[in-house]
């Protein structure tokens, strides 16, 4: 059905589908009535309601990174708009594309104690790509397509964008704004000489892979580069997925607390070549483990190139545009030494991510979850993960063996698993989806159950429940040993708390009894949750709570 009149509203709908946006995540706002009516057309994206503004958020940006497009949000004026934020720092962190749309009071009451006044692009500005306001509603089509191109190009990220409420609803006869492809800038021709000198002279080079590997699509060109020069490949930090860890030059994930054979692979290195990331604090282990190793850095943010470390030389190009160009111009053959560093790193990878098959019938050993979760999916599974100590377990023993089938918050927000799995799902509904979280997470977001129940949307919920926070009191326990504040936590039954929102629940206690849960929750056509009743003195995979006491002691 046309509408009689054509709205901004109506613009700005058919403009997110122009682009490819299939759902609007958000809690409905008075501020933003027109623009809800104007998604009941056929061919326009479909509202998700939510039951957080918080749980929109982590929806809409899980389900930009699964399906490659844009994720949008909505919400409404300061509180509604604080309730965003976390995910727009989580899309942020994690380089996502994203458009938030904020319904803000009236422009004629600003200034005036209007309700719930406040300074919108200044308030996400610290937390966004960028964030501005339009009040004139001829001038809103170009900022909506501005949004859009600035989510999308370069660093991808989030953009909000601010709306008086009066200007959903005014006329417009603007036309919809094509999308804009984004730029994919070539290496010159000296930078492609230069990294591959560079590379040719270290005798123990190691590739750092992360999102922009991910963002643009070159994962097969990274395998491809490493395959062709014989480099060992160590993901970033929660970016798994960016090379099979099942190849012969996969050499592990850099995480909290990564193994310490593992961070040798970096700290043993002469050359590291930044593909795509950032080299952050946790993917350089608190900036310990990169020290006078010559560093050489691939990025399409010119802000990035020389941010955390010195550079011997910084490429300003598209990532998948640099790997075809460099795998192009190297050398045929692989150094003999090359060849036995890249084996040894991948030893060392095996070692310490090994679980021998020892299922137990009287307690819970989280190394078995997740080997028996590996085992009982398929390859391209998705899978989500919150943050927390439990979450250590996925990092260190799971295989993730396709792009694309992880998905996790390099922010660290907690509550973010159970509303990503649910983005994930309606970017891929044949595939299946488990978000892994722990008890403290999973309670933060867990009102999504209901969002899943109403969808249809089957998804899989593991609590890894310890009864804490448990890596707070990981950390009270090294600097104050068994004095413990505000991380000891009582928790409900999962499973009935599940049950109670129509879901379906299960309890584990001991590693038999996962697989069958698992494979029961796959079969269904409603979301599962399914704790697993853990120790809480196996604080960390390679702790004890007993242990950190002694040792601080």
């Amino acid at each position: 059905m046309t509408p009689a009149v054509w709205t901004v509203s109506t613009v700005l709908a058919d403009t997110l589908s122009a682009w490819g946006v299939r759902y609007v995540f958000g809690v409905p706002s008075e501020s933003a009535t027109h623009f809800l009516d104007a998604l009941l057309e056929p061919g326009r994206p479909e509202f998700v309601a939510t039951r957080h503004e918080g749980g929109a958020a982590f929806m809409a940006e899980a389900h930009a990174a699964a399906s490659g497009t844009v994720g949008v949000a909505l919400g409404g004026r300061a509180v509604g708009a604080a309730n965003l934020s976390i995910g727009v720092h989580t899309a942020f962190e994690n380089s996502t594309p994203m458009l938030v749309m904020v319904g803000q009071m009236s422009h004629h009451h600003r200034g005036r104690e209007g309700f719930q006044e406040t300074d919108l692009p200044a308030f996400f500005g610290p937390v966004a790509k960028a964030a501005f306001e339009e009040a004139d509603p001829a001038r809103v089509p170009d900022a909506v397509h501005r949004a859009l191109v600035l989510a999308t190009t370069g660093r991808p990220g989030p953009v909000v964008l601010s709306l008086p409420e009066e200007v959903f609803g005014a006329p417009s006869i603007e036309p919809v704004r094509a999308p804009v492809a984004p730029p994919r800038p070539r290496p010159s021709v000296d930078d492609v000489a230069g990294v591959l000198a560079e590379l040719a002279a270290a005798e123990r080079p190691v590739i750092v892979a992360g999102a922009g590997v991910l963002r643009c699509g070159a994962e097969d060109r990274l395998r491809g580069f490493a395959e062709r020069t014989g480099v060992p490949v160590l993901a970033a930090w929660r970016r798994h997925d960016v090379f099979d860890n099942d190849h012969p030059l996969y050499a592990g994930h850099l995480q909290m607390g990564t193994n310490p054979q593992i961070v040798r692979t970096l700290a043993d290195a002469d050359l590291v070549l930044a593909v795509g990331s950032r080299l952050g604090e946790i993917t350089v282990q608190n900036y310990t483990a990169i020290t006078d190793q010559r560093v050489v850095a691939i990025d399409i943010d010119p802000r990035m190139l020389g941010k955390s470390h010195r550079l011997v030389r910084g490429v300003l190009a598209d990532v998948g545009a640099a790997l075809r160009e460099l795998t192009a111009a190297a050398p045929d053959g692989v150094p003999s030494g090359r060849v036995d560093w890249a084996a040894e790193r991948r030893a060392a990878y095996a070692e310490a991510t090994a679980v021998a098959e020892d299922e137990h019938t009287d307690r819970v050993d989280s190394r078995q979850v997740i080997r028996l979760l590996r085992a009982g999916l398929p390859d391209d599974a998705v899978v989500t993960n919150d943050a927390g100590n439990f979450a250590g377990w996925l990092h260190t023993f799971f295989r993730f063996r396709r792009p694309h089938t992880y998905i996790g918050a390099a922010s660290g927000a907690m509550g973010y698993a159970l509303p990503a799995a649910i983005g994930a799902r309606l970017a891929h509904p044949d595939r299946p989806v488990v978000a892994v979280a722990g008890d403290g997470g999973a309670l933060m977001t867990v009102q999504e159950l209901e969002t899943a129940v109403r969808l249809g949307t089957p998804v899989v919920l593991i609590v890894m429940n310890n009864n804490m926070y448990g890596s707070i009191r990981m950390h009270q326990e090294r600097a104050h040993p068994g004095r413990v504040v505000g991380s000891d936590l009582g928790n409900p039954d999962f499973a009935a708390l599940a049950r109670s929102f129509g879901a379906a629940g299960d309890t584990v206690r001991c590693d038999a009894e996962f697989g069958p849960a698992l494979a029961t929750a796959l079969l269904r056509d409603g979301p599962t949750v399914i704790e697993v009743v853990t120790d809480p003195e196996q604080i960390s995979v390679a702790s004890t709570i007993t242990q950190l006491r002694e040792r601080a002691r």
